[in-house]
């Protein structure tokens, strides 16, 4: 399952730079899929694109966004429940479009 910032958060954007998928965005800002610019999911907060997002799996055992975040505003997302299998494929995903 991706995971997701709630309206907790700061945007203090400290989960940002430990994403190694490129998932997480900073309030407002555009995001890249592919070489296809998608505009911004969230104008409150800090956001993360769920379909970038494969909970660090395939890079990390956990998630490291989670433990970076000061608010605790990062959350397993209950709307996108998705196995191990269907992360790595997500991830397999992003290595042949980009991050």
């Amino acid at each position: 399952m991706a995971v997701v910032i709630t309206e907790d958060c700061i945007s203090c954007n400290a989960c940002e730079a430990e994403c190694p998928n490129n998932a997480i965005y900073g309030p407002g800002v555009s995001y890249i899929y592919g070489t296809e610019e998608r505009p911004a999911l969230n104008d409150e907060h800090t956001y993360i694109v769920p379909d970038k997002c494969t909970e660090c799996i395939g890079f990390y055992d956990d998630p490291q966004c989670i433990p970076a975040c000061p608010t605790e505003a990062i959350i397993a997302d209950p709307e996108r429940v998705e196995t191990k299998e269907q992360l790595m494929a997500k991830k397999e995903t992003l290595d042949k479009v980009g991050r």
